[in-house]
């Protein structure tokens, strides 16, 4: 089933809305990363830790000469680690001119480009994106449609779509499962996602990320309720487990 999904929001196409920028990011792709946060996220995830990147009016305009002007001045950063740009968020494709833009004025100064996404979103808008995108860090939260919705409150299936054209386009993927104890832990759940993904020759890893509260502060001041309060991290034993099970499907993981 195809699921019409229009959840962009109608930006001219040399400007955006903006949360942040971190300069000198080390975990969202490989090498140093010029991070851009964009604003406005149709999904509620429990854990997120960028609770104020939901909505759109909360968000700073700026123009995408004013973010290469910044982005430029650590090109010999990205040269020297194999880094480069990251457009994360909220959801960046939500804003899919916006992040076009960005990522072809990168191209123009082979500046490796990075696209941070849940996948939910309206696949035709995603495609033109995806010409100017080098590596996919796709977030599937869960394969159980029951404990995804819990955990988003939106479907799975159109992640579980955008999944299947990255492998189609054979677009470098790393798939990225957080790991929250009680919640997206269940063996079937994480068997469930490595069956899925395990035929697709275009991901490159698995990053099993343990649940943390650092943004638990977040959702205090934004006046939110923060449901995993009482949450630990997954223990080592329970990360070795989830791993090794990705790893029996041939995977490699982080």
């Amino acid at each position: 089933m195809t699921l019409s999904i229009d959840n962009t929001k109608k930006i001219d196409v040399q400007t955006g809305l903006i949360h942040s920028v971190e300069s000198c990011g080390t975990v969202d792709g490989p090498g140093i990363r010029f991070v851009i946060f964009t604003q406005g996220c149709p999904l509620r995830c429990l854990y997120c830790h960028n609770p104020d990147c939901r909505h759109f009016e909360d968000g700073k305009t700026v123009t995408v000469a004013e973010l290469v002007n910044e982005i430029e001045k650590y090109k010999s950063y990205f040269e020297y680690s194999g880094g480069g740009v990251t457009v994360t968020g909220g959801e960046p494709l939500m804003q899919p001119d916006f992040v076009k833009a960005i990522f072809q004025e990168c191209k123009k100064r082979n500046i490796h480009t990075v696209l941070d996404t849940s996948g939910y979103v309206n696949l035709n808008s995603a495609k033109p994106v995806l010409e100017y995108t080098d590596l996919v860090l796709l977030d599937i939260k869960s394969f159980d449609e029951k404990i995804y919705h819990k955990l988003t409150n939106v479907s799975l299936e159109p992640t579980l779509i955008f999944a299947r054209y990255l492998a189609q386009i054979n677009k470098p993927t790393w798939i990225r499962f957080v790991l929250v104890p009680n919640l997206t832990d269940p063996e079937h759940n994480v068997r469930g996602l490595a069956e899925f993904i395990a035929p697709f020759k275009n991901v490159e890893k698995v990053e099993v990320l343990p649940f943390h509260k650092m943004g638990e502060y977040k959702w205090e001041t934004l006046g939110y309720d923060y449901q995993l309060k009482d949450t630990e991290a997954p223990s080592p034993e329970l990360i070795k487990k989830v791993t090794n099970i990705f790893k029996s499907y041939g995977l490699t993981v982080q």
